[in-house]
């Protein structure tokens, strides 16, 4: 319960407001690796075989189940002569190689952005470097950026691990981050990186790629402004999940929902603004149906707040970009 100005308690339908964070929701990684699987699954039809969840959020993925995505984490799930697509999270160069030996036809649903760190680790790997990778372990896209090599790229998850990286040539040492981790911490670890090994290389453009510095950056513009911050995201997803600590970590409460069923109306109680946001592979209709359920709850405006407009597009894989088939 909110109390008046006279002092009187008054229901919270009838001052609870919401605030949208603007970027949120969807990036182009993740709208141009749904895309690839609904292409595929028109083009050639069901069923297709999808390694790992293609993005991880529970709505994307049963949504694909329903129109005949298959998703396994083994190939031997899969069998001979079907078309199968790599997730958006990358693969190791083992599972690239089994692909190809069993002869599927494969579609590469890897985020450009990640594809960049895999091209930039072969690319020094070839020059003599060792790495060092921070990242979430068994995190997919870290298994699959640290697969690149079969040896000479050590993960660290927070500062104490930098003490204990068994680094053999520190003058031929790079460092690389998962896209998808918290800007800060990310920050704070390449800082003891750096104070260790004075000479590591740096990638020219940070890895955390732009949608997740967006998204971050705007939780931080949101938070100050609203009672208790609600992340539209499913618990396995990375960035969704650095939405909800940040929030927490700016002094504001927070939860993350997969469906709205999960809102509790016991977080709202006394709480005059709302923040909401969604993680990168959270569709607009989770973020619709939220609000619908926070209007049920109390509700009583929505207002979006300014932040930056992102015009980024990714291009489909070869086979699927044709203009036969809709928008390239």
């Amino acid at each position: 319960m909110a109390k008046s100005s006279g002092g009187n308690e008054i229901p919270v339908s009838d001052v609870a407001d919401v605030l949208l964070a603007e970027p949120r929701g969807f990036c182009a990684g993740v709208d141009r690796a749904i895309e690839i699987v609904e292409r595929a699954l028109k083009k050639f039809g069901a069923p297709i075989y999808v390694r790992h969840e293609i993005v991880h959020n529970t709505y994307v993925v049963n949504d694909l189940k329903a129109k005949g995505a298959i998703f396994i984490e083994d190939l031997v799930e899969v069998p001979p002569g079907a078309t199968l697509v790599f997730s958006a999270h990358g693969v190791s160069q083992a599972v690239r190689r089994e692909a190809d030996e069993r002869g599927f036809a494969v579609f590469d649903a890897t985020c450009p952005l990640v594809s960049k760190v895999h091209v930039e680790v072969a690319k020094l790997h070839k020059e003599g470097y060792e790495f060092i990778m921070i990242g979430h372990k068994g995190h997919p896209e870290v298994e699959g950026t640290m697969g690149q090599l079969a040896s000479g790229i050590y993960l660290v998850e927070d500062v104490a691990d930098v003490a204990r990286a068994a680094v053999t040539r520190p003058d031929r040492l790079a460092v690389v981050t998962q896209t998808t981790l918290s800007v800060d911490d990310a920050a704070e670890i390449l800082a003891a990186v750096k104070r260790r090994f004075p000479n590591v290389r740096e990638p020219k453009k940070q890895d955390i790629c732009y949608a997740t510095q967006n998204r971050q950056d705007a939780v931080k513009l949101l938070s100050p402004q609203v009672d208790v911050v609600v992340v539209v995201g499913s618990p396995t997803s990375s960035n969704s999940n650095r939405l909800r600590e940040l929030a927490e970590r700016l002094g504001t409460p927070a939860y993350m929902v997969d469906r709205p069923e999960d809102l509790q109306p016991a977080w709202f109680e006394g709480r005059r603004r709302i923040g909401l946001t969604a993680g990168a592979s959270a569709p607009d209709i989770l973020v619709e149906q939220v609000i619908a359920r926070l209007r049920a709850l109390g509700a009583v405006s929505v207002r979006k707040l300014e932040g930056v407009k992102e015009t980024v597009h990714f291009p489909l894989p070869m086979g699927l970009g044709d203009k036969s088939m809709g928008k390239t």
